[in-house]
């Protein structure tokens, strides 16, 4: 196991716990509603999935975690029982972010309940609901409405304040953001 690897298991449970009391202790709630189809958290509890399932209208549910990050919430198994599409677009916290390929295969993951014009809910999580997911939800957000990542962090941070993104969940917004509008002007283009 490399050195970033250890210290993302290592502190995994202590910043499970201080997401916790921060919920308890401050304004963050644990999930927050982005749009009628997105809601973007932190791992949900098993506790927490009849909530979800009955009053957010959860359908699906897209895991940044990694296995090891899913010992305290439902699985694919779990979520797949109790009728919930799930994706899981594993991603090491704290050092990494989600590659563009992931973030591309879960907007069309998202999309394909969005798409559908009903009530059904994606709930897109990683740990703590502020960088790996966030990044994810930032993507559908460019993608459905077309916004820069400025304006799609700009419009979460309204939803939910404490998101995080650091230069690396920039990047990735940007690089995703670039990719839609070239593969837009190719489509003028060919059309």
């Amino acid at each position: 196991m490399v050195w970033k690897d250890y210290r993302s298991r290592v502190t995994f449970i202590p910043t499970l716990v201080y997401n916790m009391v921060m919920e308890k202790c401050s304004a963050r709630r644990w999930y927050d509603r982005i749009d009628e189809h997105v809601i973007l958290g932190a791992l949900p509890f098993p506790g927490q999935t009849k909530e979800l399932i009955e009053k957010e209208n959860v359908a699906a549910v897209v895991s940044m975690n990694e296995d090891y990050e899913l010992w305290f919430g439902n699985d694919r198994n779990k979520w797949q029982q109790l009728g919930v599409d799930f994706l899981q677009l594993a991603t090491q916290d704290i050092f990494d972010t989600p590659s563009q390929a992931k973030l591309t295969d879960g907007v069309h993951f998202i999309n394909k309940y969005a798409n559908r014009n009903n009530s059904e809910t994606v709930y897109v999580h990683c740990k703590a609901g502020r960088t790996r997911s966030a990044t994810l939800v930032g993507c559908y957000l460019i993608d459905r409405w077309g916004w820069t990542p400025e304006q799609a962090v700009y419009y979460m941070k309204e939803k939910r304040p404490h998101i995080l993104l650091h230069t690396a969940q920039w990047k990735a917004l940007r690089s995703f953001y670039e990719n839609q509008n070239r593969i837009s002007k190719e489509y003028k283009n060919f059309v």
